[in-house]
């Protein structure tokens, strides 16, 4: 070290630090109390992240409470409460509906006996207005 730095001979060998010997892979000195110190670190750590939450709920709690009245002002209604009131409009049908329900059993399926089959001649007759109805019969 003192041929290459002559002026840096007492930094060379007073230098060589406790890190040094680490980075050599020397024996690395241990703390009595490090295992403290690091449970003291880790409890400090989830006191912070239990204050950040709790701010955090405030001030969300806030929010809502102002968005609240600005429903109440203007008469809206929550996400939630208009998608309950649509689903259960859709499962109640309402009165004079266009739409009929659905029948269990479809017509033809269970042991009535079933009406004579019509011919396609004798299904478009019947949607034909009455003159030509007439001339078609004849």
């Amino acid at each position: 070290c003192s041929i290459l730095r002559p002026q840096l001979t007492g930094l060379c060998h007073a230098g060589a630090t406790k890190d040094m010997g680490k980075m050599l892979g020397g024996e690395e000195e241990k703390d009595p109390d490090a295992q403290k110190k690091e449970e003291e670190r880790q409890e400090a750590l989830r006191q912070q992240e239990e204050e950040r939450k709790a701010k955090h709920a405030r001030m969300e709690a806030e929010r809502e409470k102002v968005r609240q009245q600005i429903r109440d002002k203007y008469g809206l209604k929550k996400k939630e409460e208009k998608e309950a009131e649509e689903k259960a409009a859709l499962e109640q049908p309402c009165e004079g509906s266009l739409t009929r329900p659905k029948k269990a059993i479809p017509a033809g399926c269970g042991d009535e006996e079933e009406e004579e089959e019509e011919s396609i001649l004798d299904t478009v007759l019947k949607y034909l207005p009455g003159p030509l109805q007439d001339m078609f019969k004849k």
